[in-house]
């Protein structure tokens, strides 16, 4: 099938493709998915500010490599996130020795908002860690790592990646279909709710007639018949694999006690100790930049 010229871009007489390249595209889908659970699992569990900040400046950094510019659309809310995070737990926690303001007997400490930032930032990493995943692991990926041991795991994770962005693109068609109607245009509050509760309806009613063609489909494929599954593609395991393998386990096993190290002495309440430099901080920092290094390997080896 031929493509539109506008496809392709020339650059110093090569022809290239629009498409942003994923540097894990081109290693096994086992390196993807070590990389980004052990990334995820320690933005989740390292509460201290260095480590929050390296998590999120990481998984920003992953998210370009892997997303492009789309990536940048993504991070546009963050601060939204970081900022609401922050917000409500400096009305509703009271600890803290250190008082920005107060109204009446309700007194609002830094210590608190110190917290919210640093659990706003953690959250923020997760999001988009889990972006990330999304752009590397797709089904059959998944399928093929996870789907001979754990059969209903691999089937529910596959399912969950591709219909939710199908249920949000459906919303979409079905509001641009409302929409383009005026005579069913909303004028006030109550009708946009009961607007939004008939999408909402059309959406389940889809949804369901959907479920039920697809669980005939997968009973007439011979799903859970006790039969060995297959995989649509064939993976094999690279000695480049195996190296980043390697490197990725190693630096995680190198953070897990300094992780651990650097949590255990920093604590938010009363009075958060003062942070000074320490070299700890670099193989933390080694893990996340992981994915720039395969970029720019990738980059070079091209340009060689």
């Amino acid at each position: 099938m031929r493509r539109p010229p506008s496809f392709y871009l020339e650059h110093n007489g090569r022809t290239m493709s629009r498409t942003h390249h994923n540097p894990f595209s081109a290693h096994h889908p086992a390196v993807a998915l070590t990389y980004l659970v052990c990334a995820a699992a320690f933005a989740m569990a390292a509460m201290q500010p260095v480590y929050a900040g390296l998590s999120l400046a990481g998984a920003l950094v992953c998210a370009t490599c892997v997303r492009g510019k789309e990536a940048l659309r993504h991070a546009a809310w963050l601060p939204v996130l970081v900022a609401v995070v922050a917000g409500a737990n400096l009305l509703f926690v009271g600890e803290g020795s250190t008082t920005l303001f107060a109204l009446g007997e309700r007194a609002f400490t830094l210590e608190a908002l110190l917290y919210g930032l640093c659990s706003g930032i953690m959250l923020a990493a997760v999001f988009t860690w889990m972006t990330s995943y999304a752009a590397c692991m797709d089904s059959a990926a998944t399928t093929a790592l996870i789907g001979r041991a754990w059969p209903t795991v691999s089937l529910m994770i596959s399912q969950v990646m591709r219909l939710v962005p199908q249920f949000a693109r459906r919303g979409r068609t079905v509001a641009s279909a409302l929409a383009a109607t005026p005579a069913a245009a909303p004028h006030g509050a109550r009708e946009r709710t009961a607007n939004n509760l008939r999408t909402v309806s059309v959406l389940m009613g889809w949804g369901l007639e959907d479920s039920l063609a697809r669980a005939d489909s997968m009973r007439a494929r011979g799903y859970a018949c006790g039969a060995k599954r297959t995989t649509y593609r064939r993976y094999r395991l690279r000695r480049a694999d195996v190296v980043v393998l390697a490197a990725t386990a190693a630096l995680a096993l190198v953070n897990i006690p300094l992780t651990a190290i650097a949590c255990a002495q920093y604590s938010f309440y009363p009075t958060p100790p003062q942070l000074v430099m320490w070299w700890g901080y670099l193989p933390y920092a080694a893990l996340m930049l992981l994915p720039a290094a395969l970029s720019l390997r990738e980059w070079w080896l091209w340009r060689a």
